[in-house]
């Protein structure tokens, strides 16, 4: 992966809402609007958290089935190592393949004290997290399809390989954040200008809310004030973005 980005550009995305990331991001073009982004299928469990950043830890799993040739599959602790291979602040991605999905929970109450431990901010899965209140208590962030009383049959059959949750591809070291309206990528390409972007969009779109709300308002001010935002790379207007 790219060289990590400073404890200070860390914090300056995380920071930013994931409207105005997404927005900061489309004017680099580096990718199709419609992709970067997990979709509606995984849900913020609490919304009302600090948005979650960090790299990504990848595994997948398996749980509806119980295993054929004895009672237990084998535990592993390997992840844990995988885990802090990576620079942190870390994010776990758990992709379940089972073949009833979601029916079995990696992470309950233990798991999320352990990659607490180990600097993870959050999990991303497309299967079932539990012991919600515990999570929510200690700060760590949940984005998951569904909720489940019981871990079933959950094993680790991949670590560190590309996932896919929510039509997000997502490989080991990318860069996420998450908050109440979703999780995605960021480039790290581009990581380090976001920030100045999203600033100017933010400046950008309370002049025109202002406008708005004035007395004052009138719709051809609003059309001169949508022309000279045009003028200005990086803008989001009404209607569509600038170039």
């Amino acid at each position: 992966m790219n060289h990590p980005l400073t404890a200070e550009q860390l914090e300056c995305l995380r920071r930013l809402d994931a409207c105005t990331l997404a927005n900061a991001i489309e004017t680099f073009n580096e990718r199709l609007r419609n992709e970067g982004f997990v979709d509606s299928s995984v849900r913020c469990l609490f919304p009302r958290l600090n948005p979650m950043l960090g790299y990504a830890a990848t595994v997948k799993i398996r749980g509806s089935l119980p295993p054929t040739a004895d009672g237990n599959y084998a535990d592993r602790t390997d992840w844990w190592d995988y885990i802090l291979s990576l620079p942190a602040p870390r994010v776990v991605v758990v992709q379940d393949v089972s073949s009833r999905l979601g029916l079995g929970s990696l992470v309950g109450s233990v798991h999320m004290n352990i990659l607490r431990a180990l600097h993870c901010g959050g999990v991303v899965t497309n299967g079932s997290v539990r012991d919600i209140p515990a999570a929510e208590a200690a700060g760590f962030q949940l984005f998951a399809g569904s909720i489940s009383v019981s871990h079933a049959y959950v094993h680790i059959i991949e670590i560190g390989k590309p996932v896919e949750i929510g039509g997000l591809r997502i490989r080991s070291g990318d860069l996420l954040h998450g908050d109440l309206h979703g999780v995605q990528s960021i480039p790290l390409d581009i990581a380090g200008r976001i920030p100045e972007v999203a600033a100017r969009i933010t400046a950008q779109e309370q002049s025109l809310i202002a406008l708005c709300r004035s007395p004052e308002f009138s719709v051809s001010k609003l059309r001169e004030a949508v022309a000279q935002g045009r003028e200005n790379p990086g803008t989001l207007l009404p209607g569509g973005r600038s170039a």
